[in-house]
């Protein structure tokens, strides 16, 4: 993330035990402590643009799912559309 778009500033609170292991976690890492909590934020609540593209790649990762050929797939529809 370009450092130039971060223009809010967040103040929180931390017990000394979350503080130490996200101070052994940055140091690990070779990163900050702020880096890693934008990364919790955005592996926990990812804009919605990141959540279509997630679920787009999940989509198309899949395996292809065995299927019956147009007419039968067309019957199946029908029948389960009467059912209702």
């Amino acid at each position: 993330m370009c450092m130039a778009t971060l223009t809010r500033r967040l103040q929180i609170l931390l017990d000394d035990d979350r503080m130490d292991r996200l101070e052994g976690l940055a140091d690990d890492r070779g990163t900050s402590v702020a880096a890693l909590i934008r990364q919790a934020i955005d592996a926990i609540y990812p804009d919605q643009a990141s959540s279509r593209r997630r679920a787009a790649d999940d989509l198309l990762a899949a395996e292809p799912m065995p299927v019956d050929g147009w007419a039968t797939m067309k019957q199946e529809r029908a029948s389960m559309l009467d059912r209702d």
